[in-house]
């Protein structure tokens, strides 16, 4: 079912389910869910699932993901939080800040926020850079 209120749209469906949002599709505003949400277009708003997230490659979110798992591997700019696994991969990009339990990225990911796992702060990566000797300086705030 789809209900609008003001500005914001909610999309629910029957648990079992799959919720998709295909390409070329770009949809304006909230959403909340109890089953899966598969994302291939462009949401505009946050996204509140209790099941798992997935962003295609081509997926794009602009506000921030709330929910148990997500696998990314296209576009946020907004932050993340899951409850379960957080999974990075591909050719993802992700500007915002993580808040995870458990956190796996692939080397081809690019990420430029904090991370937070289990409610402490892990990393706030500001530089990184490779010197003369082959040694990995980075900044990591406390």
């Amino acid at each position: 079912m789809i209900f609008s209120t003001k500005s914001k749209e909610t999309i629910e469906t029957a648990g079992g389910s799959t919720t998709i949002i295909g390409s070329g599709v770009t949809l304006t505003g909230d959403i909340s869910g109890t089953a899966d949400i598969r994302i291939d277009g462009t949401i505009k708003g946050n996204i509140i699932c209790t099941a798992r997230v997935l962003i295609g490659a081509e997926g794009i979110v602009e506000g921030d993901v709330d929910c148990k798992q997500a696998d990314v591997m296209g576009r946020i700019k907004g932050n993340i939080k899951t409850k379960e696994l957080l999974n990075l991969r591909g050719k993802a990009v992700l500007v915002g800040d993580i808040y995870a339990t458990k956190l796996q990225v692939e080397p081809t990911v690019a990420f430029n926020g904090r991370c937070t796992m289990n409610g402490s702060q892990v990393v706030n990566i500001t530089e990184m850079s490779k010197d003369k000797n082959s040694e990995l300086k980075s900044t990591v705030a406390k």
